[in-house]
């Protein structure tokens, strides 16, 4: 552990209010979905469906051939009209799958359900693996990869935090879902073969605590336990969450310390896999900031267009060309170049700002951003290192081990964008991996 690791202790205001209690908008196309056929820089799609083809929801549309492969499903019924390149919220234009929508929504069971009571680890683990769920916490790692290798695992910690400004649309799925996702719970705590279950949750939500742990006294489920947690950012992140709730530490994975993490939402996609034959169709996303004229929570297929979204919502509060897009939260999430990018299945929210960035200034070196990072680096020498292009520094630095959650930039007085500098040594970093 290092002796820099900040208080993890920033109290940043949520602004939660916006979504959290209002009614969730459950929209859909007009015309057409985009289904992302991407699933990282290094994979191959493999297309099973072609232009004229009926689908419905549930069609298997594509398999990928990659480290960790997953199929692709639709999330709607319709006509295949093609493909095309649109922008992408991996910040590069990608080839999507263009699926006319049909009034009918007809649905077809995606898989056989399977009896999680009795199958086994091995059977459980290739119908997870088949399911094409991926982690529903924004990286989208695939959710069987995490449970290949269980032998050294003894605690399973589900990430109810949802620490990240603005985001309520994990709280309103649990909400609206509770014996799923305590059914889910119970389905991950059997792949993972452990008897202990942590279930972290902000203490500012007494509602969903109460209603996690109604749900975990009816059904009986032995050795899952709600555990609160300060409303302190970022408190989501595994690495802290896993401090505060278990006190271990891990190099790389958590693995390493005997824990397996997920999102509280792939809980819910396992149960309805397993119990329904249901593929992930359609995603729980938050659409909120001060640029927006009504923020809310959505229920929308995979692949509808966020300018659609927004406009089906109410629009935005001035012109867009004055706002700032953010794919994800103000403290993680990416800036969007463009709001043709589609809903994919990781992203969960979707945060409109008015666009204040405010002019940076030298450096006071007052070291905040060393005193605040949770993971004990001093993002600042990290940002100079980028300034000098010194890639043997930003190696010493520990660059790669940054989780890139926002709080040094947040804390900056010279508002000096840190974290994004921090993003530039980690891409050089990789690029010089590659290359050797």
């Amino acid at each position: 552990m290092s002796l820099l690791l900040g208080p993890m202790c920033q109290h940043i205001p949520g602004k939660k209010g916006l979504t959290d209690h209002s009614d969730v908008k459950r929209l859909m196309p007009k015309k057409e979905v985009y289904i992302p056929l991407f699933a990282g820089n290094n994979s191959q799609i493999d297309l099973l469906v072609s232009e004229g083809d009926h689908v419905k929801i549930g069609t298997r549309l594509a398999n990928t051939k990659s480290a960790f492969p997953v199929p692709l499903y639709s999330s709607v019924s319709g006509t295949v009209k093609g493909i095309t390149k649109r922008p992408h919220n991996s910040l590069k234009p990608q080839q999507h799958l263009v699926i006319e929508v049909d009034e009918q929504q007809e649905v077809q069971q995606a898989f056989l359900p399977m009896d999680w009571h009795k199958a086994n680890r091995e059977e459980m683990l290739e119908f997870v693996k088949e399911s094409g769920i991926i982690g529903q916490g924004g990286a989208g790692f695939p959710t069987y990869v995490k449970y290949q290798k269980v032998e050294n695992i003894n605690t399973l910690v589900i990430n109810a935090v949802e620490c990240e400004p603005y985001i309520t649309a994990d709280y309103k799925c649990v909400m609206d879902y509770p014996e799923q996702f305590v059914h889910g719970v119970r389905i991950l705590q059997k792949l993972a073969e452990v008897d202990t279950v942590l279930i972290g949750v902000k203490k500012t939500h007494p509602d969903l605590i109460n209603v996690i742990r109604q749900e975990i006294e009816r059904e009986h489920a032995a050795g899952i336990e709600v555990r609160e947690v300060p409303d302190v950012y970022p408190m989501g992140g595994e690495r802290t969450l896993i401090r505060q709730l278990l006190h271990r530490e891990y190099n790389r994975l958590p693995g390493e310390c005997g824990v397996i993490v997920n999102n509280a939402n792939t809980a819910i996609l396992i149960a309805n896999a397993f119990e329904l034959g249901q593929a992930q169709a359609k995603k729980y996303v938050t659409f909120s900031g001060e640029g927006l004229k009504y923020p809310t929570n959505v229920l929308v297929p995979i692949g509808m267009a966020v300018n659609e979204i927004i406009e089906q919502i109410g629009g935005y509060i001035e012109k867009e060309e004055t706002l700032k897009l953010i794919a994800g939260g103000p403290m993680m999430g990416k800036t969007m170049v463009s709001d043709l990018i589609v809903i994919d299945r990781a992203m969960n929210a979707v945060t409109v700002l008015k666009n204040h960035d405010e002019e940076a200034m030298t450096c006071m070196r007052c070291g905040s951003c060393t005193q605040h990072c949770p993971i004990g680096l001093q993002p600042v020498r990290i940002a100079n290192a980028v300034k000098m292009n010194d890639a043997a520094e930003m190696e010493k630095r520990g660059a790669m081990q940054c989780i890139e959650c926002g709080l040094c930039t947040y804390v900056c007085p010279s508002h000096i964008q840190v974290t994004e500098n921090v993003r530039k040594a980690k891409r050089t970093l990789m690029m010089k991996a590659k290359k050797k």
